[in-house]
């Protein structure tokens, strides 16, 4: 249990021992852990040196345990010292890497991945790498087979470590039963959503250090094979052309500010300021055309408006969309 803080099996059965008697000499820990003097004097040197007990100055001597709480505490917090540094010589390394390779073995910056399970295993993968955010284009169609139906459990899992996610959704997503819902269930963990029409392509970047782009031919309806791209003049062209669509595309707001709109007047005008039509709107909303009407209208009453287009301008205008 304690070796990732330096203690070996015996080590911790020493300090279990010292522990449980709160101090101890060296011939009661002997008899305690069935251990030869040596070994147990040198255990016992070992964890004043760790700083998890402190040496009497008496005869004989005696080995006082320090509190858990803080000793370990202490020991837990200079190893993440530790790995923090770590990770910044890593990224220090990954720095000097990727100008080493960016021209020296061209051929190997762009991999081609294939098969629905081995696609689905480096998106995976691609985001439990991700340290600071991951962004994307979301379309149609998809290599998991839940489609929209329910949330990305990396994604939420990967929100609560403090990774960003910004993702700029298709209008042809307002056909997928259930996509606002699990939109807005991952705008609720942190997530920031946008959405714009025509999107060209499907796209994840994880950092700057990684890119997937689906291989998808006109009227593909299955994807089973990727590019990943990576470290490269290539790799900045799509983090640059995310970013240039991102300021484009409409925010998808989780609530208007001051609650001045019902929750599904905010998503109504969401999808109105996307472009979707009363069908889309329908679906993506579970209600009928006649409701997507209907509401429309009374939103063209409340700002005054004499169009749809006038509606999604005026609720700009009043940020809430």
């Amino acid at each position: 249990m304690l070796e990732a803080i330096g203690l070996g099996p015996q080590g911790e059965e020493v300090y279990d021992a010292l522990v449980r008697r709160t101090q101890a000499t060296v011939a009661e820990i002997v008899t305690d852990c069935h251990l030869p003097a040596t070994a147990a004097r040198r255990t016992l040197q070992s964890l004043v040196g760790l700083g998890l007990a402190t040496r009497s100055t008496g005869r004989p001597t005696r080995y006082v345990a320090v509190s858990p709480d803080s000793s370990l505490e202490a020991i837990l917090r200079e190893r993440e010292r530790e790995l923090d540094g770590v990770r910044t010589h890593i990224r220090t390394l990954m720095d000097v890497y990727r100008a080493g390779t960016r021209f020296a073995h061209p051929g190997e910056l762009i991999e081609v991945v294939s098969g629905r399970d081995e696609l689905n295993h480096r998106f995976v993968q691609m985001q439990q790498d991700t340290r600071v955010q991951m962004r994307g284009f979301d379309r149609p169609p998809y290599a998991a087979p839940q489609e929209h139906t329910e949330s990305n459990p990396i994604e939420l899992n990967m929100l609560r470590r403090g990774v960003k996610y910004r993702v700029i959704y298709d209008t042809s997503v307002l056909d997928l039963p259930g996509w606002l819902d699990d939109v807005t269930a991952g705008m609720q963990h942190g997530e920031q959503a946008r959405i714009a029409a025509d999107l060209p392509m499907k796209l994840a970047i994880s950092d700057d250090r990684l890119a997937m782009i689906p291989l998808l031919r006109a009227g593909d309806s299955v994807l089973a094979a990727s590019y990943l791209i990576h470290p490269s003049p290539l790799l900045d062209a799509l983090v640059a052309l995310f970013e240039a669509l991102w300021e484009r595309s409409v925010p998808v707001r989780a609530n208007a500010p001051g609650g001045e709109l019902s929750q599904d007047e905010e998503r109504l005008l969401t999808l109105l300021a996307s472009g979707a039509t009363d069908k889309a709107a329908s679906r993506a909303l579970g209600w009928s055309e006649r409701t997507v009407q209907r509401h429309i209208t009374k939103l063209m009453r409340r700002l005054g408006a004499q169009t749809r287009f006038q509606v999604a301008m005026e609720a700009t205008r009043r940020g809430w969309i």
